[in-house]
């Protein structure tokens, strides 16, 4: 049976835009937690989540990546995702996973695009959010003009949940500790502003504070913080540096004992026939999953990663797709930690895990272990359209079969990749995000599937030719006088 119940599961993205330290935040909690012995580098292509050749040459990650560790007897599933705007697709994707989007911040750039992008997608999903400001060591920081701006954009929610000291080599926590010495605001001012904020959530609580004026324990808190961070009335603001460790270990304490587990988030939104149903995370239900990511792997084929939500996975299982009639043999169950493929007995709810080499699994798909949950579907993400495009051609006779095959293949990755054979034109064109979103797909295919290709841009299928006969009568009166002329 595995180790952890789902009370002990944490599922968590890292968003933000690009250069915020996401993936070198990610090394840093694996190493803090044991989970990998020392920490990679994004400049030296050494990390655990930006392993494919191409990341390691950009210097940032394409794709989503997931890790997961264990810190206080708590389980903690964590997808880092990537950061620049032309690869949202795979960033968004990760929000159906999750139960809780940590948004990284650049401490010298402050908010931007995919800050803000990303905040509102896990907002409109229900899931509890965090920011994490990022640098804190860096040079010549405006920390205050950062969280006005902060408070400006994403509302007075933005509460501290720590403060950096005056050097900038630690942070103090301020759920329990009123005191301290701390750059930005007072410990004492920071810490009532948190504890006026949490009480509001428990009317009993409210006025017994009022009455005595003594904080309440961190147990009696833990509620009405699990509350705040479900309705949106609380966004945690905690600050880190990744390379030299500062607030790691606050952060992973948060993670483990105030990140929402899966019976404490807002319900995934399931639906059947129309109206909502009610997922329970219940190890002894039916099974009910769903896959958020699919991977082609050169070594193990076609991969879905999916999120347990009811029920419990088992090797050897037989499981449904969607509402096909014929059972999938589970022969193998992965929990994943970057590019390895760590192998497990069962899966429960919270849990996200991957199986391999069953071709009907596609991203959005629906496992269920009872026909009794037919029909049910979870509530489509909403993903920018795919507008920038490529017409592609091979350049070897033959290899039109292979381009088509392995576009297909790119197309399962990718949410935000489209492929189109124009009915007029006849050329297959890509669509992407982007420039960069579409030069990392041709790079791809040279590189991974040694297919050359010739790129223009596609031809624009004028409709001014004459197709057929047509014919058509009217009468022309012309007004020979009188007072109209």
């Amino acid at each position: 049976m595995p180790k952890f119940h789902t009370a002990a599961i944490r599922a968590v993205a890292l968003v933000g835009h690009g250069g915020a330290g996401k993936t070198t935040l990610a090394e840093a909690l694996l190493v803090r937690a044991g989970a990998i012995v020392a920490c990679g580098s994004v400049e030296k292509g050494s990390t655990v989540c930006d392993f494919d050749a191409q990341e390691k040459a950009a210097g940032h990650s394409l794709q989503s990546a997931l890790v997961n560790f264990a810190w206080e007897d708590v389980h903690v599933h964590l997808v880092d995702t990537p950061g620049y705007p032309d690869f949202a697709g795979q960033a968004l994707a990760a929000l159906a996973g999750v139960d809780t989007a940590v948004c990284v911040i650049n401490a010298q750039t402050g908010v931007e695009l995919m800050t803000e992008r990303m905040m509102r997608a896990a907002a409109a999903r229900g899931l509890a959010r965090m920011i994490v400001i990022n640098k804190i060591d860096a040079e010549n920081l405006d920390l205050s003009g950062l969280m006005a701006d902060i408070r400006d954009r994403f509302g007075p929610a933005c509460k501290f949940l720590d403060l950096p000291t005056p050097d900038r080599r630690q942070v103090v926590e301020l759920l329990e500790h009123d005191s301290g010495e701390a750059d930005l605001d007072s410990v004492a001012h920071a810490h009532r502003e948190l504890i006026d904020q949490l009480v509001e959530e428990d009317e009993s609580l409210m006025e017994r504070y009022l009455e005595d004026g003594k904080d309440p324990s961190a147990s009696e808190l833990h509620a009405p913080f699990e509350k705040a961070l479900r309705e949106g009335h609380l966004i945690p603001v905690l600050f880190t540096s990744a390379r030299s460790g500062a607030g790691i270990d606050e952060l992973l304490h948060v993670l483990a004992t105030l990140a929402p587990n899966p019976a404490e988030a807002n319900v995934p939104p399931f639906f059947r026939d129309g109206a909502a149903f009610q997922r329970v995370p219940d190890a002894d239900r039916h099974v009910l999953a769903h896959v958020f990511k699919i991977i082609v792997d050169p070594y193990m084929g076609k991969v879905a990663v999916f999120r347990v939500h009811q029920g419990t996975i088992r090797k050897d299982a037989q499981l449904f797709v969607g509402d096909g009639k014929k059972a999938i043999k589970v022969s193998h169950l992965y929990q994943l930690l970057g590019k390895d493929y760590l192998e497990v007995d069962a899966l429960l709810p919270g849990d996200l895990g991957a199986i391999a080499k069953v071709e009907d699994l596609e991203f959005d798909s629906v496992l269920h272990d009872s026909h009794d949950e037919d029909h049910i579907r979870l509530k489509p993400l909403e993903f920018p359209k795919p507008m920038q495009g490529r017409a592609v051609e091979t350049q070897k006779k033959g290899d039109e079969q292979r381009l088509f095959e392995i576009l297909r293949k790119l197309e399962l990755e990718d949410p935000c990749f489209r492929v189109e054979r124009h009915p007029t034109t006849h050329e297959t064109v890509i669509f992407g995000l982007g420039e960069i979103h579409l030069k990392t797909k041709l790079e791809r295919m040279a590189a991974q599937y040694k297919l050359e290709l010739t790129t223009k841009p596609p031809q624009i299928p004028y409709r001014e030719t004459i197709t057929k006969p047509a014919e058509g009568h009217c009468r022309h009166k012309k007004q020979s006088g009188g007072a109209g002329q």
